[in-house]
């Protein structure tokens, strides 16, 4: 039986320290220490951890409430709030994001065991196939859908400005918003009209009708400079010729 895989979020690094020392002695597999909620909500996506120690204050802008509710419009990965705030507001706001668990600081090597072995427990009496949680795209002619947390959001292919890599994941970006999906940027590119897109960079792909100019080493679109990769540019240069 392989180890419980757990992901630290926490912005003192003397005590993450401590804790995925603690973790790793008693079998667990640290995938890693993140202190803002931002790096929290990439290394969650791309690594997909069993369990999520979360700090509920960060560093940055973000919250480790804000970070969990980012994660868990893609992922149900359990997670376990670390606080050393005892107001109710706090508390209410977290409990929002439906954790397994809270430990408040400071707390013991007991408290952190005992509290995981709950979480673990639980889990194994309701598993949940983190798989099935994960954004989907389902695409027609002038449209796709995005599937998440059983719902499926509607993107008409026109509306869509460009597409960014995010390692394992795509940032679709319209004029109004953009949208997280949970898949290579190699997969949506088979799965939309390739003669209304264009694959200019490793990293993106892009709505050629909405492009407002071309230069030698990147376009314009909306206002943002996207670079044009080596490879992709003699595509472009012929497609443009079309035109």
């Amino acid at each position: 039986m392989s180890a419980t895989r757990i992901l630290i979020v926490e912005d003192d690094m003397i005590i993450a320290a401590n804790i995925s020392l603690q973790l790793s002695n008693l079998g667990y597999e640290v995938t890693g220490i993140e202190t803002k909620a931002e790096e929290a909500v990439h290394h969650a996506l791309e690594t997909k951890p069993d369990i999520i120690l979360m700090d509920i204050q960060l560093k940055g802008k973000s919250s480790g409430i804000d970070a969990a509710h980012e994660i868990h419009k893609f992922l149900d990965i359990p997670l376990i709030f670390l606080t050393a705030n005892e107001d109710d507001a706090t508390f209410q706001k977290a409990k929002e994001t439906h954790p397994f668990a809270f430990i408040s600081k400071p707390f013991t090597k007991q408290n952190l065991e005992r509290t995981i072995a709950l979480v673990e427990e639980r889990i194994k009496e309701s598993p949940t196939d983190i798989s099935s949680m994960e954004s989907s795209v389902t695409a027609h002619e002038d449209r796709i859908f995005i599937r998440n947390q059983n719902r499926l959001i509607k993107i008409m292919l026109e509306d869509i400005l460009w597409v960014e890599a995010e390692r394992n994941y795509c940032k679709i970006i319209t004029a109004q918003q953009s949208y997280l999906i949970v898949s290579p940027l190699n997969k949506l590119c088979e799965k939309i009209d390739q003669r209304l897109f264009i694959r200019i960079h490793r990293s993106f792909m892009v709505n050629f009708s909405k492009l407002d100019a071309v230069a030698d080493s990147h376009v314009e679109l909306n206002g943002r400079l996207i670079p044009i990769g080596k490879q992709y540019k003699d595509e472009l240069y012929s497609l443009m010729k079309k035109v």
